[in-house]
């Protein structure tokens, strides 16, 4: 098989191939395609599958036992010419298969270590029986895996010998290399991890209750915010001559009108773009649906990089990754899209994350005159005294919800 300039699979001069993988090659190739790689790469890893399928031949090893363990193999006996990708070139062949149902699916197929299995329960437990959103079961995850895997090391993962200690010791750690917050959600995550533990049996006693606090007061800091000229300064940092510019240009902009959070932006998807009012539909916390209009310089922007930048896919999400796979950004990207551009605009704020233009525009809205009212409307808060916090930035409109001192005058 050729891959025709524009890169459409041709069967018409199928070079020859042997193995148990030589009839799905051409179906491989044509879900490349559809990926979005190039012609010249579709071709790299059509030859990879080729001198898999011949290594699997010449073994009598037919493909209902091509798995995990079979690929590290290949991949040990190639390991003097392999090259960049070819890894995961492997592990996309596998994901297509199984796909296809030509092979076992990977949690009958492979025999799990005790770490991934308890991770995999507990992320079952998450979704399925806690209904937690997936932002928060993906936030979880990896705090739980490095405790164990801190505690356990290689020895046999013995959930009982966990002690309070143990517990402590990793939350002073992760308290000194993290912010406040970062290390209340870990103390949060773990409390949930043992009360899952003691539920299943796996630990005799409440490790849940022992577990120390983080001193986080509520409005107890002032929100890190950009003034509205620096703000005008990062977004015009996008080289919007770049595809990659335009469509960071369109995040920023949903990040600095609308206030949106960093996942909110992940979560969109081409339905929820109303054209015809002038509106969008934000994926909040809690599931939330909520409309929001969309100023003329955001719908703008979005248009501009749909028409010209989104590349075709079978994906719903509005923003994806530029080269192939072809698919949803992941939950980092959004950060790192504020970052970049903070560093192209010679700005350095003491926190860079996303959440910086939603305080930005909550702080310019309050010193134009909007009421906390207005702008809690506008961000979404669920709870009024959740805007409260930016009443520290202004003494005027502190002074509209602080309590009259007791004696003082009328």
């Amino acid at each position: 098989m050729t891959i025709t300039h524009n890169g459409a699979a041709n069967t018409s001069d199928q070079r020859v191939c042997g193995g148990p993988l030589a009839c799905y090659i051409d179906r491989f190739a044509e879900f490349l395609v559809c990926e979005g790689y190039t012609s010249r790469t579709v071709k790299v890893k059509r030859t990879l599958v080729a001198d898999l399928s011949r290594w699997l031949a010449r073994r009598g090893l037919p493909l209902a036992r091509f798995d995990e363990e079979r690929l590290k193999q290949f991949h040990a006996y190639h390991r003097h010419s392999l090259r960049r990708g070819d890894v995961f070139t492997g592990h996309q062949l596998l994901e297509f298969l199984r796909r296809l149902g030509v092979i076992s699916s990977l949690s009958q197929k492979m025999d799990r270590t005790a770490l991934d299995r308890i991770i995999r329960d507990y992320d079952r437990f998450l979704s399925s029986e806690r209904g937690l959103a997936r932002a928060t079961v993906v936030c979880y995850l990896p705090i739980v895996r490095k405790l164990l895997t801190e505690r356990f090391g290689t020895q046999a993962l013995r959930l009982e010998d966990l002690r309070s200690g143990d517990l402590t010791r990793f939350i002073l750690r992760q308290g000194r290399r993290v912010s406040r917050v970062h290390a209340r959600t870990t103390v949060t995550a773990l409390r949930s991890f043992l009360r899952f533990l003691l539920q299943r049996g796996a630990i005799k006693i409440d490790l849940a209750a022992a577990l120390p606090g983080v001193a986080h007061w509520r409005l107890s800091h002032i929100p890190k915010s950009l003034p509205p000229e620096q703000v005008e300064r990062l977004l015009r940092s996008c080289d919007r001559n770049t595809p990659s510019g335009q469509r960071d240009y369109a995040i920023l902009l949903l990040l600095a009108r609308l206030g949106l959070r960093g996942g909110e932006v992940l979560a969109m998807i081409l339905d929820d773009l109303d054209w015809e009012n002038g509106e969008m539909i934000v994926r909040g916390k809690g599931q939330r649906l909520e409309r929001l209009p969309l100023p003329r310089d955001v719908g703008t922007a979005l248009v501009h990089y749909l028409r010209h930048v989104r590349p075709a896919c079978s994906s719903r999400n509005v923003f994806i990754r530029l080269k192939a796979p072809l698919r949803g950004l992941r939950l980092t990207a959004i950060c790192c899209v504020v970052r970049r551009a903070l560093e192209r605009a010679g700005l350095d704020p003491d926190f860079k994350g996303a959440h910086l233009l939603r305080h930005s525009l909550a702080t310019t809205m309050l010193g134009r005159g909007a009421s906390l009212g207005e702008i809690g409307q506008l961000l979404r808060h669920k709870q009024p005294t959740t805007t409260q916090i930016y009443a520290k930035v202004d003494v005027k409109a502190l002074r509209g919800i602080a309590l009259p001192w007791m004696g003082g005058a009328s």
